[in-house]
């Protein structure tokens, strides 16, 4: 082991001179460092504007902001990020007070053009030449001629439904059986009582027709009545053929009698009720009839089967 016979000062020397080379060794070091990450960090920034060039243009729209800021984050190394907060805050907001702004604009310019140009259609031909210049002059443009109307008059439906009597005048009836119009049945012996106070005054079968107009038009009525307060063709008691279904759904049918009033003045009272115009009502047994501001009871009875 060897041993340093030099004096105290040349080794203090040379120890200072050693660390003197030792800090520019480390100080070399660290400078070659940060110009290799600076050199790093440019040959980055090349290739991203390289980058850039290459790729086409994009509208300025939140996204692209988006990308932006996140280039501009790698590029910082994370410094001003509140500050970028902020920005990216306040472009949002007044991208959204932007948007709804013109968007209202516009549908105001719309209606207004709408309102303005509003298209006129025609349902049938353009006005010739020559009634235009009559308009304007003044002058009424002559009627056009009125075409053949093939259309139902209702004179025929008329004519077969209507009376002629002695004289030649026709009378024209107000009511028309319906197709379900049928007899009552044999087994069914429906009868019309008239009560005047306690006493029957008449009692009328009606199994002998479909149809019992009752009326004081005594050519066409079927059951005449001659109070004053009676229209002429006042009610009709109807026999119909009605078809219903059962629990099991079999279809069970059976002719019942209705009532129905003929749009009369004074009207038709069925049990002490008002009956509506022109609808038919079932008649059950036992049922009251009233013409008008008569005072005679009609009452419906169904003969007892033996």
């Amino acid at each position: 082991m060897g041993y340093d016979d030099s004096p105290p000062d040349e080794r203090r020397a040379s120890r200072s001179d050693g660390e003197d080379a030792y800090e520019r060794d480390g100080r070399s070091r660290t400078s070659r460092r940060e110009d290799s990450h600076r050199h790093a960090r440019r040959r980055e920034r090349s290739r991203n504007r390289s980058r850039d060039r290459r790729r086409p243009r994009r509208s300025g729209s939140p996204d692209d902001a988006r990308r932006r800021r996140s280039t501009s984050r790698d590029y910082d190394g994370g410094r001003g990020s509140e500050h970028r907060r902020r920005r990216s805050r306040d472009y949002h907001k007044h991208d959204e007070r932007g948007s709804h702004r013109p968007r209202a604009r516009d549908n105001d310019h719309h209606d207004r053009d709408r309102g303005s140009k509003q298209i006129v259609k025609r349902s049938g031909p353009l006005p010739s030449q020559a009634d235009s210049f009559a308009i304007t002059q003044g002058e009424e443009p002559p009627k056009p001629k009125e075409k053949p109307n093939f259309g139902n008059t209702g004179a025929l439906a008329a004519a077969s439904n209507s009376v002629v009597q002695s004289d030649g005048s026709r009378i024209v009836l107000k009511y028309h059986e319906p197709p379900e119009a049928r007899k009552a049945s044999p087994k069914d012996q429906w009868k019309l009582f008239v009560f005047k106070g306690d006493d029957i005054v008449d009692t009328v079968p009606l199994n002998n027709r479909s149809c019992w107009l009752v009326g004081r038009e005594l050519a066409v009525v079927d059951l005449p009545a001659e109070h004053p307060s009676i229209s002429k063709q006042h009610a009709v008691i109807q026999f119909r053929y009605i078809e219903k279904r059962n629990e099991y759904g079999d279809k069970i049918g059976k002719v019942k009698p209705y009532l129905i009033d003929l749009e009369s003045a004074n009207g038709t009272m069925l049990n002490g009720k008002k009956v509506p115009d022109s609808r038919y009502l079932e008649l059950r047994e036992k049922d009251m009839i009233q013409f008008g501001q008569s005072t005679r009871e009609y009452v419906l009875m169904l003969a007892p089967k033996e």
